[in-house]
C-alpha cells in the first residue's frame, strides 16, 4: 500500500465580501499517497480551485482566509505555517500547473530564465548547472531543441508547448505533490491528451502524487486513480475510478456521468442535463446542497444536511438516499448502462462514525 503524503481534514476556506462571507470550502476531507493521482471534479464555482491553492496557501487574505481544519503534509500542518516556511515549501515539494499557461508565464523574461528561477532559489544552484537543468526538463517535457528555446519569450510558443513550459517549471524541483489546476482546458483535444499522456509519463520517470482538477470526467478517467465530487464547496462523493464511473452513488454524480458522452453504448444517446444553478455560498442551503437541483430530493434533505455513507472502503457518499429507510431509487439509463459493466456485489452503504464532535 501506498504511504500517505498528505491528509486535509475539516477544510473550510472562507472570503469576506461586502455582501457577507462567502464560504467557498464546507469541510473538506481526503487524503493522497505517495505515486497516486486524485482527481477532483465539479463544475464552476464547486470548490476545487480554492480547495487546492488553500492546500499551497495561494488564498489572498484578505479577503480569503483557512477558517478551519488542518493540511497535514510529513507531519506539518501547512493551515498553520508561517510563511517563511511555507516559501520553502511551495514550488519545492509542492508545485501548481495553472489553467492558463499564458497568464502563468512572465512576458518580458525568457522561458529559460522563468524555468531557471526556482533551481537557483530551491536548489541553490548556479546559473550555469541551473540552465543544464532547464535544457534537460525542455527535452524532458517533449519541446525539441531546448538549447535554442530557454532564449525565446512566452510569445514565441504555441499554447500547447506553453503548457509543456509550464510543466517543465513545476517539475523542476522533482515535487513530491504537483497539483494540476485544469491543464488542458484552453487546448484543443489533440494538444489535450498529448498533455495528458506527458503528466502520465513524468509521474511514472518521477514517482510524484498529483491533484487533477478538472469540470472534465472523460479526462479523469485517463488519468486518476481515485475521484472526489466537489459540489457546493464540499465533497459529495470519492472513490476509485472505476466506483465513479460504473456504480455512482450520488445523484450529482449521476447527473455529470448523464452528461458526457460515451462510446460505449450503441444507439442513440441521451445525454442528462443537471438543471437550476450552484447554491449562493454566501447563504448556504441549510440541508443537502443539491437538493433544490434534484429531482430524487426528500423533506429531510431540505432540513438536515446528509451525513457520509460507506459504500466500501474506497467509496463514500454524502447523500440522504444512503439511509436504509430512504426509497430505492434507480439511477438514470445512461448510468445503469455503465453499472452493468461491474461485477454483481452491490454493496449496501453504511454510515460513517462521527470523528468530529
Amino acid at each position: 500500500m501506498s504511504k500517505r503524503i498528505l491528509e486535509v481534514n475539516n477544510l473550510h476556506v472562507s472570503f469576506n465580501t461586502h455582501g457577507g462571507e462567502v464560504k467557498a470550502v464546507r469541510g473538506v476531507d481526503f487524503h493522497l499517497d505517495k505515486g497516486e493521482t486524485l482527481a477532483i471534479v465539479g463544475e464552476s464555482g464547486s470548490g476545487k480551485s480554492v480547495t487546492t491553492k488553500a492546500l499551497m496557501r495561494l488564498i489572498p487574505n484578505p479577503p480569503g482566509f483557512i477558517k478551519d481544519g488542518s493540511i497535514t503534509f510529513e507531519g506539518k500542518d501547512l493551515a498553520k505555517l508561517p510563511e517563511t516556511q511555507m516559501e520553502k515549501i511551495r514550488g519545492k515539494d509542492i508545485s501548481m500547473i495553472f489553467q492558463d499557461p499564458m497568464t502563468s508565464l512572465n512576458p518580458t523574461m525568457t522561458i529559460g530564465k522563468q524555468i531557471m528561477e526556482p533551481l537557483v532559489k530551491h536548489q541553490n544552484m548556479s546559473k550555469n548547472d541551473a540552465k543544464k537543468r532547464a535544457v534537460e526538463l525542455l527535452k524532458l517535457v517533449g519541446l525539441p531543441n531546448p538549447e535554442t528555446r530557454i532564449k525565446q519569450y512566452p510569445h514565441q510558443f504555441s499554447g500547447g508547448q506553453r503548457q509543456r513550459v509550464v510543466i517543465a517549471i513545476a517539475l523542476a524541483c522533482n515535487p513530491k505533490i504537483l497539483i494540476a489546476d485544469e491543464p488542458t482546458t484552453a487546448l484543443d483535444v489533440t494538444i489535450q491528451a498529448q498533455i495528458l499522456e506527458l503528466m502520465k509519463d513524468l509521474q511514472t520517470k518521477i514517482e510524484t502524487s498529483i491533484i487533477f482538477i478538472t469540470h472534465d470526467l472523460g479526462v479523469v478517467a485517463n488519468v486518476a486513480d481515485r475521484v472526489a465530487v466537489m459540489y457546493g464547496g464540499q465533497i459529495v462523493e470519492s472513490g476509485t475510478v472505476d466506483e465513479i464511473f460504473y456504480d455512482p452513488r450520488h445523484p450529482y454524480t449521476w447527473g455529470l456521468i448523464g452528461s458526457m458522452p460515451t462510446t460505449d453504448t450503441e444507439g442513440e444517446q441521451e445525454l442528462v442535463a443537471i438543471p437550476g444553478t450552484p447554491p449562493d455560498l454566501l447563504n448556504p442551503p441549510k440541508g443537502d446542497a443539491f437538493a433544490l437541483r434534484s429531482e430524487y430530493a426528500m423533506k429531510i434533505d431540505f432540513e438536515q444536511e446528509p451525513p457520509y455513507y460507506k459504500v466500501s472502503d474506497t467509496h463514500m457518499v454524502k447523500s440522504w438516499l444512503m439511509h436504509p429507510s430512504a426509497p430505492n431509487v434507480e439511477p438514470p439509463e445512461v448510468v445503469k448502462l455503465r453499472h452493468r459493466k461491474m461485477p454483481s456485489n452491490y454493496a449496501k452503504p453504511v454510515l460513517v462514525e462521527e470523528v468530529r464532535s
